[in-house]
């Protein structure tokens, strides 16, 4: 059990484990987050009644090789994926191609490498940021981007706990509303907007330490010896007092592009 393991032990794990893709199974029994009322599995029926569908920053593809998982034999004729980070876009080449999915190389801040009205259905989970210009641009007129965004102040205990108190408009970035009136800017109509807080836990310093490496935006920059004080602190106050608790916040956006 980690409450028996050293500091140095638990820490040495949580650098070794590996960050590539979005497959969270090694947290199970050790870090636990609940997952939001609609979940996002539906996107595995989305994809059922599409033709042609695109999923933005799909990581390691684990997400979409599900969805894709639900949606056959239904699934759509052309299925294309982007990724930004090199480590993912190999995994989810690998993961993908047998499902005759083509991921693209592509910056997440960079314009979308496809055609104006290329696509009848747009996935996201968990983009870094929307490009709500070229998300509007690839849809085609009556297409849908149905995605899972981050929302503000996401686990905020454990990023003031090593970063101290943010800014309110660090806090406030992600605000839902906010892009929703970002996505009605660039021309999307928004058929339905859900938001919720989700409480997740840490057991040990171990799972600090990974999902730190893993989810890098939390706290840039992180690593070990420039806050090792603060991890053994952490520590200490894990084995004495139980989890670390945070919370997540996550908002699901279902919006249209209007006919012509």
């Amino acid at each position: 059990m980690s409450a028996d393991r050293s500091f140095e032990d638990l820490v040495a794990e949580g650098v070794a484990v590996p960050t590539e893709g979005w497959d969270f199974s090694w947290f199970e029994g050790r870090a636990g987050e609940a997952r939001p009322s609609w979940g996002y599995r539906s996107a595995g029926e989305r994809l059922a009644g599409a033709e042609a569908a695109l999923d933005i920053q799909t990581g390691g593809g684990e997400v979409l090789d599900f969805a894709l998982g639900r949606a056959e034999p239904a699934r759509p004729v052309l299925v294309t994926a982007t990724e930004g980070w090199p480590p993912n876009v190999a995994r989810a080449t690998a993961l993908l191609r047998p499902r005759g999915v083509v991921v693209v190389a592509a910056p997440d801040d960079a314009p979308l490498p496809f055609a104006d009205e290329a696509f009848d259905l747009v996935l996201s989970r968990h983009p870094v940021r929307p490009h709500w210009a070229e998300i509007a641009r690839v849809l085609r007129p009556g297409g849908t981007y149905f995605a899972q965004h981050v929302g503000p102040a996401s686990v905020f205990e454990l990023v003031e706990y090593f970063l101290g108190p943010q800014p309110e408009e660090v806090r406030r970035a992600r605000d839902p509303e906010r892009e929703r009136a970002d996505a009605e800017a660039a021309g999307l109509e928004v058929a339905g907007l859900r938001a919720e807080r989700l409480r997740m836990e840490f057991h040990d310093i171990a799972a600090v330490v990974h999902f730190l490496r893993k989810v890098v935006w939390m706290v840039p920059g992180f690593t070990v010896e420039a806050h090792e004080a603060r991890l053994r602190a952490l520590h200490e106050r894990i084995r004495n007092e139980g989890p670390f608790v945070a919370h997540s916040t996550r908002h699901l956006f279902d919006l249209r592009k209007p006919e012509r």
